[in-house]
């Protein structure tokens, strides 16, 4: 038996389901592969597009071993389009070893993901629980002494950047370690905390003092709007309204610029490893740029780009379970 159709119902139905939470989880995913695809392109021909000699660029004139020289020849004087899909194909399998440490880029790399991930995991936790409770407290009682206080000191620390502010810190604290991440001879827990001191604490007021004027100013913005008020009017308490309705929606940017600093968690920050001597991603990159250390440069590039695009696309997922007026959009 033949069954009819309605001219246009598929359309519509294929126009829901973009529409809807499969497909903004879709477009997320085609939005984020696509992003990749591009790091790993750019990533690729950035240096290969540089006047010169590419195995000299790679060198920068060091002594190398004559069978590293002629490995990386063979490599580099293959057709481009050959490199590229070889590259495409594992990109985490580069055969150049660092022109610094003469040694595979990635077991360098492999080698400083764990100090990074706790020196500034450590300092974005004590700062987005501290942060968000300051910003919170200073939203629903605005213009009190703990509001202007508090506002006043954030946007302080907010404005000094973290390499000055790590510097007055050993100025200031000269009895905590000024550099590394164990005592030799040592290497305890309680150690490598003890040096974990001044880093994580210049990494987590500044942190702390963004996350606190990020949730400060959207809890304003929600404190306004009519279902609060009508929450009010059924009879709920102040507390009530705060956990139950603004809180929740008023989390939404800091959440994502939490999840933002996670991703720039792979790339560690900077200058703050490079001020404390603190043996991790950060201070690999300056000490990549000092060379300059082009596949050492790479291979960090890509680590640091594929952490920021995939803790965005876990914040936009997110987003979009918090608040489902998201996904429908």
């Amino acid at each position: 038996m033949a069954v009819s159709t309605v001219p246009g119902t598929t359309t519509r139905a294929r126009a829901r389901f973009l529409t809807g939470t499969s497909g903004y989880v879709i477009r997320k995913l085609s939005w984020s592969l696509g992003t990749l695809f591009f790091v790993l392109v750019f990533n690729f021909f950035l240096f290969r597009m540089l006047p010169g000699d590419p195995v000299g660029l790679y060198n920068r004139g060091r002594n190398m071993p004559a069978g590293q020289m002629a490995k990386l020849r063979a490599q580099l004087d293959q057709p481009i389009g050959q490199q590229f899909l070889d590259y495409l194909a594992n990109p985490f399998a580069s055969t150049i070893n660092s022109t610094r440490f003469n040694r595979p880029v990635w077991e360098i790399v492999g080698e400083r993901v764990w100090p990074t991930v706790m020196l500034v995991g450590t300092a974005i936790l004590i700062a987005s629980v501290a942060g968000v409770w300051i910003g919170i407290r200073s939203a629903w009682r605005r213009g009190s002494g703990f509001d202007r206080g508090a506002t006043s000191i954030t946007l302080v620390l907010y404005a000094m950047p973290e390499f000055w502010l790590g510097m007055m810190f050993l100025i200031a604290f000269p009895f905590f370690p000024s550099g590394g991440i164990t005592t030799p001879d040592d290497g305890s827990m309680v150690d490598v905390a003890w040096h974990m001191v001044l880093p994580v604490t210049s990494l987590a007021l500044v942190y702390l003092a963004e996350y606190s004027t990020i949730m400060r100013a959207s809890l304003l913005d929600e404190l306004g709007q009519d279902y609060l008020q009508l929450a009010r009017a059924k009879g709920l308490k102040d507390d009530l309204v705060r956990r139950r309705h603004a809180v929740p929606n008023a989390l939404l940017p800091t959440m994502t610029l939490i999840l933002m600093n996670l991703g720039f968690v792979i790339g560690g920050a900077i200058t703050v490893e490079t001020v404390f001597s603190w043996p991790g991603l950060g201070l690999l990159s300056y000490e990549a740029l000092r060379g300059p250390d082009i596949p050492l440069l790479q291979a960090i590039f890509l680590l640091f780009s594929i952490g920021v695009v995939v803790f965005m696309l876990i914040a936009d997922l997110l987003y979009a379970i918090i608040d489902p007026r998201v996904s429908s959009s």
